[in-house]
């Protein structure tokens, strides 16, 4: 089940697999909203963020990966359509088409899950996280978009108890998410809406590629 939405099933999953395969060779051009906004704000106010991999679902045509290869060492971009990855062959060196309601990893593999603008499959981002994970929760354009889910939404579909930190950003909303415990223990915090938008920091990493046997790797050659 994604949260807020109707049942995930594998009809489902192949009806908009083919609907973003017709979209993708225009997508940046004509669909894309280019509003990175509530992204940079929660990079930039929304850490500190633990060290390791972070899995970009709904990754698309690679809008947004080279913000998150600004902060974290690895990403790994995940979408369920193959031509949106296909044009991402330049901006995203790792690519997996697989289906985010059963990811191909194994337990606690990673430590960010980014999600934007992306329908929210709670069991399996929290299977997937490490204990000290966050979940990045974005929406370029905050509740006028059509996945929209406020950060108390989200820390209530998360099995387990999360705590959020939360701001609007540009056009946009975005939310950080944190396993509540000993360093965590506030439920919902609101950051004010901030003044300018911060600059872009252009940092390249090596990736790694994802283990597993339920996703499709695609190199930068394909």
């Amino acid at each position: 089940m994604a949260a807020g939405r109707r049942s995930w099933d594998a009809e489902t999953a192949r009806f908009v697999a083919a609907q973003f395969d017709q979209l993708a060779a225009e997508w940046d051009t004509t669909r894309a909203t280019g509003r990175d906004d509530p992204l940079r704000d929660a990079l930039d106010r929304g850490g500190p963020f633990p060290d390791g991999a972070c899995l970009e679902l709904g990754s698309g045509t690679g809008l947004f990966t080279q913000l998150l290869r600004s902060v974290f060492p690895r990403v790994i971009s995940v979408d369920l359509s193959e031509q949106m990855l296909r044009q991402a062959a330049g901006r995203s060196p790792a690519r997996v088409r697989a289906d985010a309601s059963a990811l191909p990893l194994v337990d606690a593999q990673v430590s960010v899950v980014a999600v934007i603008d992306m329908l929210l499959f709670p069991d399996e981002t929290v299977r997937v996280l490490a204990p000290d994970g966050v979940l990045l929760w974005i929406n370029q354009l905050g509740d006028d978009g059509p996945l929209y889910l406020p950060a108390a939404d989200v820390a209530d579909a998360l099995p387990g108890d999360w705590g959020a930190v939360e701001a609007d950003a540009g056009w946009g909303s975005w939310a950080v998410l944190r396993r509540l415990g000993r360093r965590h223990s506030r439920r919902l915090d609101r950051f004010p809406t901030p003044q300018h938008t911060p600059p872009s920091r252009q940092i390249g990493h090596t990736l790694g590629s994802l283990d597993g046997s339920n996703g499709e790797h695609l190199s930068n050659e394909q």
